[in-house]
């Protein structure tokens, strides 16, 4: 569990199209707000950020829509009390309505019609953070879009506790409430409702999730992986790996085939291509991409780019490019 450190609390509240615009958009993912009908619209929203996972509590009046004009690295969670709500991600339309919670991504610019008055409480958690949750869970790499079902129940069980779960973070977060003094008692609720949206929410690896967890790897398997890390920037190849291991490359083979369900060097390849991806993610600017690719090990940069790109969908350019973008909202 990481440490987590509350970073802002913004509580907004106006009339009209262009305050409401202002309210919701971040830099770099603007929000055009267009009223219905000709009616009026009003608005109270609380947003609280705590890094990668961000809590808000907001009410509305009138009939209005919101369109995103550009993507973000969220998975949205709205939980609402009161009004309807119809999202529109481009495919089809999702009602969000009391006693059903809705969950969008909002990697896939979305629209939203309010129907006022209306209530919800919401999550939003970055992408990344659910990617390395869910790697922990399964002890394996993940790829690609989590691909969420866009309901979650919220009258009984895991939608329930969502819920007050929510509610605790943004009553922990408001004003002097303690929770903005406590980093480790954040950083374990942070933890919680992201582990709770993984386990109770269906999405593409749900089945994987319910299968009983494998036998623990055998010694030589840990030490094997053991010697990656400790290695990983370094030229090692199968018969180094295997001779710390003190096994033969074919029992090697079998054992990360058997507990790992992938090979040697395809693990060896994923945890440097992790932590190129980190160096990329966090840096300010100082490394070049040549630079971290060589301190990972990797000695080839079309290469490198290409595995890159098939592991994070992007090229190592737009993640540095795109470095730093966090938004509370």
């Amino acid at each position: 569990m990481d440490k987590v450190h509350f970073h802002a609390a913004t509580s907004l509240r106006g009339t009209g199209a262009e305050e409401l615009e202002a309210a919701l958009s971040t830099r770099t993912s603007p929000i055009k707000v267009e009223t219905l009908s000709g009616g009026s619209l009003s608005f109270d929203c609380e947003f609280f950020s705590a890094g990668t996972v961000s809590f808000a509590s907001c009410s509305y009046e009138g009939t209005f829509q919101c369109t995103r004009q550009a993507e973000s690295n969220k998975l949205l969670i709205f939980l609402p009390s009161l009004g309807k709500a119809v999202f529109d991600p481009g495919m089809r339309q999702i009602l969000s309505a009391p006693g059903q919670g809705t969950i969008i991504d909002s990697t896939r610019s979305a629209s939203v019609q309010i129907f006022g008055p209306r209530r919800h409480l919401a999550l939003f958690i970055d992408h990344r953070k659910l990617t390395a949750h869910l790697t922990s869970m399964l002890e394996r790499s993940v790829n690609g879009d989590l691909e969420f079902h866009p309901y979650i129940e919220l009258g009984n069980g895991p939608g329930l506790a969502l819920t007050q779960l929510v509610e605790t973070a943004c009553n922990g977060l408001r004003g002097d409430a303690p929770l903005r003094q406590s980093p480790m008692a954040l950083a374990s609720l942070c933890d919680a409702v992201t582990h709770l949206i993984l386990e109770a929410a269906q999405h593409r690896y749900s089945d994987q999730l319910a299968t009983p967890a494998p036998l623990p790897a055998p010694r030589h398997v840990k030490w094997a992986i053991d010697f990656m890390h400790a290695h990983i920037s370094e030229p090692i190849s199968m018969d180094d790996i295997a001779a710390a291991a003190k096994v033969s490359v074919r029992t090697l083979q079998q054992g990360f085939r058997q507990f790992r369900m992938t090979t040697p060097m395809a693990y060896l390849l994923e945890i440097r291509l992790t932590a190129a991806h980190q160096d990329l993610m966090n840096g300010h600017g100082v490394q070049s991409i040549a630079d971290v690719a060589l301190k990972w090990g990797f000695t080839h940069l079309g290469r490198f780019a290409a595995d890159y790109k098939k592991r994070f969908g992007v090229l190592p350019s737009q993640t540095l490019r795109g470095k730093g973008s966090e938004e509370v909202r």
